[in-house]
């Protein structure tokens, strides 16, 4: 009997709601536990983020690498220092509770991870850094919500341009300094964190991609949704390809 090599671990950090209003759950997108196992070629785990049953300690341990995905429910603005107004909409406090640390123990240990949409506005918050509560309300932005009542595929649909830093690590690695991505937030980045890099921004100025200066690891997080579509997107391919490649060498080196 033949033993399957056993794939890298990649800890899908989900998110908390009430199915019908009325029963809680932990859930997390289809699309980004099909674009773990089939592009990035990990495992995906889906973590129910939250203290009561979860300890960072036990995930870095678990876990290669991280996704940080995206979900309505926002950061709350206490944990930058600012008041809850309705503009701030929903929050999973649980989940600030788990990924905010967890962010920071992997910027210091060189485990990756990948941040998507809330995922790239955590990883800000976590290094310090403030956010936008509305986007569309700042002058002279565009709306960057999706269309609430449109297909799934019109939701996720190529809506603008993001303008990658020439030499930077988004143009490095997709070989382009202009690419076209989808757009399904609200917030956004007001004051960029501690050794944040903002290395990719959207035609009005939000910006839209980012890493951790000095992490000895994978960092990359972007604004938009790169899991819809991920094994053909000419973006999100190399993206998730990359963040799995740094997962597997996580994990050889440390078995």
């Amino acid at each position: 009997m033949t033993t399957q090599a056993r794939r890298p671990v990649v800890g899908i950090i989900g998110n908390s709601y009430e199915l019908n209003d009325r029963y809680p759950v932990h859930a997390g997108g289809t699309m980004n536990s099909a674009a773990i196992a089939q592009v990035a070629e990990c495992m995906p785990l889906l973590i129910p983020t939250d203290p009561g049953f979860v300890s960072v300690g036990e995930l870095l341990e678990l876990c290669d690498g991280f996704l940080l995905t995206g979900g309505q429910p926002n950061v709350h603005p206490s944990e930058y220092g600012e008041e809850e107004t309705a503009a701030h909409g929903r929050f999973d406090r649980a989940r600030d509770a788990i990924t905010l640390p967890l962010v920071r123990a992997c910027v210091e240990r060189g485990q990756p991870f990948f941040g998507i949409c809330r995922g790239f506005q955590e990883v800000n918050v976590a290094m310090g850094g403030t956010l936008h509560p509305e986007i569309r309300d700042l002058p002279g932005r565009a709306n960057h919500r999706m269309p609430p009542d449109a297909p799934l595929e019109e939701q996720f649909a190529l809506r603008h341009k993001v303008v990658l830093t020439h030499g930077g690590r988004f143009h490095a690695l997709l070989g382009q300094t202009e690419i076209l991505t989808n757009t399904l937030h609200g917030q956004g980045i007001m004051r960029a964190g501690s050794r944040i890099v903002v290395d990719g921004y959207a035609e009005d100025g939000t910006p839209e991609a980012c890493f951790v200066e000095g992490a000895p690891g994978f960092t990359l997080s972007v604004q938009w949704h790169p899991e819809w579509n991920a094994a053909q997107d000419s973006v999100s391919q190399p993206l998730f390809r990359a963040f799995g490649g740094a997962v597997r060498d996580w994990a050889r080196a440390r078995r």
